[in-house]
C-alpha cells in the first residue's frame, strides 16, 4: 500500500482551478483511493495505482498548461 499527498500547480494560465479539477476528475477511482482537500489531494492504493494516478494527474494537466507537481509519497499507514 502506498500514499501520495500530490499538488499541482499549473503556471501562465488564469484557468488553474479548472485545469486541477479536470486532473483529478481524469483519475480512475475504482480502486484508488482518492481524498480532494483545499491544497492537496491524497491517493492511496496498491503501487501501481498511486504511480499511475500520479502520471495520469500530471498528463492530463501538462497538456493544457506548463505545470509544477509537488509530491511525498510514503510506504506507511499514514
Amino acid at each position: 500500500m502506498l500514499t501520495a499527498e500530490v499538488a499541482l500547480y499549473p503556471q501562465k494560465t488564469s484557468s488553474a482551478s479548472s485545469i486541477i479539477t479536470d486532473s483529478i476528475n481524469s483519475l480512475n477511482r475504482n480502486d484508488l483511493k482518492v481524498e480532494v482537500g483545499s491544497i492537496s489531494t491524497r491517493l492511496q492504493g496498491t503501487e501501481e495505482e498511486v504511480w499511475d494516478g500520479l502520471k495520469t494527474l500530471f498528463a492530463q494537466a501538462k497538456d493544457k498548461s506548463e505545470v509544477s507537481m509537488v509530491v511525498t509519497v510514503s510506504n506507511s499507514a499514514v
